[in-house]
C-alpha cells in the first residue's frame, strides 16, 4: 500500500514538472517577442477553418463542383452602360408549380363523426386508414400533435385537412397500400421564358433557405425539395406577378483592400477632397462598419483610381442579383468569386421595396459561415450608389493589418408588364 502511494505521489509530481516545462517553453516563444518585417506583415495570410476530413476519403474534384450554369448570367456586369430601368414582358399564364413523384389516389369512402384530441398526426392518420388496410410510414416524424372533432367527407379530404393542419404532405402507393408522410416533397416551378424573373425566383428560393436547386434553363424550371411553409410562399410570389410588380435588380462589386502602408487606416475621408462635393449624400454606421449613398459620380473605375493610391485592391467577385418588391433575396458571392480568390463564404441578403419618386429602400445584410456579420438600412434614389466600407479582413479569417473588404452595389428597376402571348411577340 506504502508503494502504491509513493508510485502516486511520484507520479503527480511529474505531470506538475511536465506542466511547467510546457508554460515556460510557449513562453519562450511568444508571438509578441519575435520581430516582423515589412513583407510579412503586408502578406495576405488566409486562413481557413475546416472541418478534419478523412484523405482516403474519393470526392468529387473541385473543378467538377464550379461548373455552375448561371455564371455567365449572374457574373457579367457591364459597369459603363448600366440600364437604369428595364420593362420586361411576360405571360402570367406562364407560372405553374407541379409536385414531382407518383402519388396515387386514394380509396374512395366517406369518413362521418371521425374526432381526436392532442395526437400526432401520424397516429391520428394511422387510426384512420387502419380499417382500409392502410399502413402509414413516417420519413422525419414525429409530427405536430392536433384535435379535431366531427370530421366528415370523402377519405382523401379528411386526410388532407389532418396532413395541411400539421403543415405535413402524403404520398400514396396504391399498389403496397401505404401512406407515406414527410414535411418536405420534390417540387418543379415553371416560370416565363424570361432570365431576369428566373433569376430573381432563384434568389428568392435561395433567401427562403433552399440551396439544392436544380435549374433548367431550356424549359425555364426550377426544382427544389419544400415545406407547407415554402410551396405558400412560393405560391404567394407566382400571384403577386398578376399585379405586374416591379424587380429590383443590384450590381455588386467586392474588393479586399491591402494598404501600402501597414501602420496605417484607408483614408475614407480623403474621397471627400477626391471627389466633388455632394458627391456622397449619406454616411451611417451598422452593426460593424459603414454604408455611404454616393451619386453615380463615384464609380468602380473611380473609386478603384481614388484607393490606387493607398492600397493595393484585390477583386473578389462581382455579379448580379435580383430582388422582387417586398421579398428576400440571397447572393452567394461564391458565384461569381475569382479562381484565385477565396470567396470566404460571403453572403449578400437584400429584402427591397419600391418607394414614391422611384426611391429604393434597402434591407442589407452580409452574412458569412459563422452568421451575421453586419447590416444596413438604406433610402436611395434610382441612379444613386452605396457603398459598404471598413468591414475588418479579421472577420474572414484573412489576418493582415489594417486591410478590409469593401461592397460597392448598384440598384436598378426592372419593370414587369403582364400581357398574353400574341401582344408579347409584338413588343
Amino acid at each position: 500500500m506504502r508503494k502504491y502511494s509513493e508510485f502516486l505521489f511520484f507520479l503527480t509530481v511529474s505531470i506538475f514538472a511536465l506542466g511547467l516545462s510546457s508554460c515556460t517553453s510557449s513562453d519562450k516563444q511568444n508571438p509578441s517577442d519575435t520581430p516582423v518585417s515589412y513583407a510579412d506583415e503586408y502578406k495576405p495570410i488566409d486562413v481557413a477553418l475546416k472541418d478534419p476530413q478523412d484523405p482516403m476519403m474519393i470526392r468529387t474534384p473541385e473543378g467538377a463542383n464550379a461548373l455552375d450554369l448561371e455564371t455567365p448570367l449572374r457574373c457579367n456586369v457591364n459597369w459603363k452602360t448600366q440600364q437604369m430601368v428595364l420593362t420586361l414582358p411576360y405571360v402570367k399564364s406562364a407560372f405553374k408549380l407541379e409536385r414531382n413523384g407518383q402519388n396515387d389516389p386514394l380509396p374512395r369512402f366517406e369518413v362521418t363523426g371521425y374526432s381526436f384530441e392532442m395526437m400526432p398526426a401520424e397516429k391520428a392518420i394511422a387510426r384512420l386508414t387502419k380499417e382500409a388496410d392502410i399502413k402509414v410510414s413516417s420519413k422525419d416524424g414525429p409530427y405536430t400533435s392536433i384535435s379535431a372533432e366531427d370530421l366528415k367527407g370523402e377519405f382523401s379530404e379528411v386526410i388532407k385537412m389532418i396532413a395541411d393542419s400539421a403543415d405535413i404532405y402524403y404520398t400514396y402507393n396504391a399498389k403496397d397500400k401505404i401512406l407515406t408522410l414527410s414535411r418536405r416533397v420534390n417540387m418543379t416551378l415553371y416560370t416565363p421564358p424570361s432570365r431576369p424573373i428566373l433569376l430573381g425566383l432563384l434568389d428568392v428560393i435561395r433567401g427562403a433557405g433552399i440551396t439544392s436547386i436544380v435549374t433548367n434553363w431550356a424549359d425555364y424550371s426550377i426544382t427544389f425539395d419544400a415545406d407547407v411553409e415554402t410551396r405558400n410562399k412560393i405560391i404567394e410570389l407566382i400571384n403577386s406577378f398578376e399585379n405586374s410588380p416591379t424587380l429590383i435588380a443590384y450590381d455588386v462589386s467586392i474588393f479586399r483592400l491591402y494598404p501600402l502602408n501597414p501602420n496605417r487606416d484607408i483614408e475614407w475621408k480623403e474621397m471627400l477632397n477626391a471627389f466633388d462635393f455632394g458627391s456622397i449624400t449619406t454616411a451611417q454606421t451598422g452593426v460593424i462598419g459603414r454604408v455611404l449613398t454616393t451619386t453615380n459620380d463615384i464609380s468602380v473605375e473611380s473609386l478603384q483610381k481614388f484607393l490606387g493610391n493607398q492600397a493595393r485592391i484585390e477583386s473578389v467577385a462581382e455579379g448580379k442579383f435580383v430582388v422582387p418588391n417586398l421579398w428576400l433575396s440571397r447572393f452567394d458571392i461564391g458565384k461569381c468569386s475569382k479562381p484565385s480568390a477565396n470567396s470566404y463564404g460571403l453572403s449578400v441578403l437584400a429584402k427591397a421595396s419600391l418607394e414614391k419618386n422611384n426611391e429604393i429602400f434597402s434591407d442589407i445584410t452580409l452574412e458569412d459561415l459563422q452568421g451575421q456579420v453586419t447590416s444596413f438600412k438604406v433610402r436611395n434614389k434610382l441612379g444613386e450608389n452605396f457603398l459598404i466600407i471598413g468591414l475588418p479582413n479579421e472577420l474572414f479569417k484573412i489576418y493582415n493589418s489594417r486591410s478590409e473588404t469593401i461592397v460597392f452595389m448598384v440598384p436598378r428597376l426592372i419593370r414587369t408588364l403582364k400581357t398574353n402571348e400574341h401582344i408579347k411577340n409584338r413588343i
